[in-house]
């Protein structure tokens, strides 16, 4: 399965595209941070933002399109521009039919470290570890995205393993942490 991850942001948008296998193994195919400067007007940041996820979607045609769900934060020019993205990448993906998965940050932290509210260090080191990287993922948005795509193609695997014992430490860790946060976690069946 080949996710396209993006950690959405107006000023820097991490884009970062991993390949997970049926033994959810995750392999690095690309990582982007794509930037604009705040004296570019809000139509021409996104467009080129949007320009620059469509031109990602198209070299590497991804099966499905994993985006960090908006949440509440104190500053409010800051949720709008995560969400006029978010809305961007929503657009995009639904015009090439592709699934999309919405993934809370400590939904993703839980999946990658096994704590949910692990920092940004430590994501990116199990990012590295998972994707068997010399260095971290820097900055944090190409971490992030990273985390955010494996995040959602170990949730899908999960969602599809077979016999117990099936899932890596990691995906327990997240099974875990939505059973404790009152979530119902997603039904185990067989793959057809």
């Amino acid at each position: 399965m080949r996710v396209l991850g993006i950690d959405p942001g107006l000023t820097r948008c991490g884009v970062g595209i991993v390949d997970v296998t049926s033994t959810r193994k995750a392999t690095l195919v690309d990582v982007v941070v794509i930037r604009t400067p705040h004296e570019m007007p809000l139509e021409q940041r996104l467009l080129h933002v949007g320009d620059e996820i469509e031109r990602l979607l198209d070299e590497h045609q991804p099966g499905a399109v994993a985006i960090e769900r908006v949440f509440a934060q104190h500053n409010l020019r800051t949720v709008m521009g995560t969400a006029q993205i978010s809305g961007v990448a929503l657009h995009l993906a639904a015009k090439r039919g592709l699934v999309v998965g919405l993934h809370t940050p400590s939904e993703v932290k839980a999946a990658i470290t096994g704590y949910g509210s692990a920092d940004k260090k430590q994501v990116a080191t199990m990012v590295a570890r998972v994707l068997g990287l010399a260095v971290l993922p820097t900055p944090a948005d190409a971490s992030d995205a990273l985390a955010i795509a494996i995040c959602h193609a170990w949730k899908r695997s999960a969602a599809v393993a077979g016999p117990a014992g099936a899932l890596t430490p990691a995906q327990e860790a997240w099974l875990a942490a939505e059973r404790s946060a009152g979530k119902s976690a997603p039904k185990r069946r067989l793959a057809p």
